[in-house]
């Protein structure tokens, strides 16, 4: 019965981390960002370490709700955009590929402090008016109010941009679609036009003889008799 009792033991943590949820991996491509957006690599990598383990502390606390493994998806989308070959976002991002709970990470950012973090970041980026800084920073605002719809500054940029621009299309982070590349069709074969037939030229009228005369060096004329 100990053994029985101490089995069970054993076994309930690991049964806790069995919890079924339904991930469908962001498509991110070759990204959006590139050298055009205003941050350097450092950051860049900072922020997306960051966005990943927030997703993966959020997914624990809420044992993976519908709702949280949606925003997971946001921000991992969002990590590998900004830092394609980071450790913690890959890492995070397989996991629940294959359905494993990623672990808590320690040291990670309250809601309210990185909601604060990212808006600060976007009105920098806003200040500089690059598409992809436009863009980040819109992403930013929208992240930093769902992490804390207390702050108050952050609600009103996001209503701000809503107002001016509509709804932002996460489906840009999360569902990258490569850009088609427009290739003109070749230009349709004009058929030749036959050449011109040249005119036959006319053979060269021979000049008429003139009639005999009494002229000098004509032919002489007869005499009346």
């Amino acid at each position: 019965m100990a053994a029985t009792a101490l089995m069970l033991c054993t076994v309930a943590p690991a049964a806790e981390k069995e919890i079924k949820f339904d991930y469908k991996p962001p498509v991110v491509g070759k990204g959006l960002f590139d050298e055009k957006l205003v941050m350097l690599d450092r950051e860049r990598g900072e922020y997306a370490t960051n966005l990943a383990s927030y997703a993966a502390n959020l997914l624990n606390e809420t044992r993976a709700s519908t709702t949280a493994v949606a925003d997971a998806r946001k921000l991992l989308a969002l990590a590998m955009h900004l830092s394609p070959r980071n450790q913690k976002a890959l890492v995070v991002n397989h996991q629940l590929r294959r359905g494993v709970l990623p672990d808590t990470t320690d040291g990670v950012y309250s809601a309210g402090v990185f909601a604060r973090l990212l808006l600060t970041r976007a009105q920098l980026l806003l200040r500089e008016g690059g598409v992809q800084d436009r863009l980040l920073a819109r992403a930013f605002i929208e992240l930093a109010t769902e992490m804390d719809p207390r702050n108050e500054e952050a609600v009103y940029a996001f209503e701000l941009q809503r107002l001016d621009h509509g709804d932002f299309n996460w489906e840009r982070i999360t569902d990258y679609k490569e850009p088609e590349i427009f290739v003109p069709a070749p230009p349709a074969k004009v058929p030749e036009a036959a050449p011109a037939k040249k005119p036959e030229a006319k053979p060269a009228a021979k000049p008429t003889p003139r009639p005999a005369s009494g002229r000098p060096g004509g032919t002489p004329g007869r005499r009346p008799g």
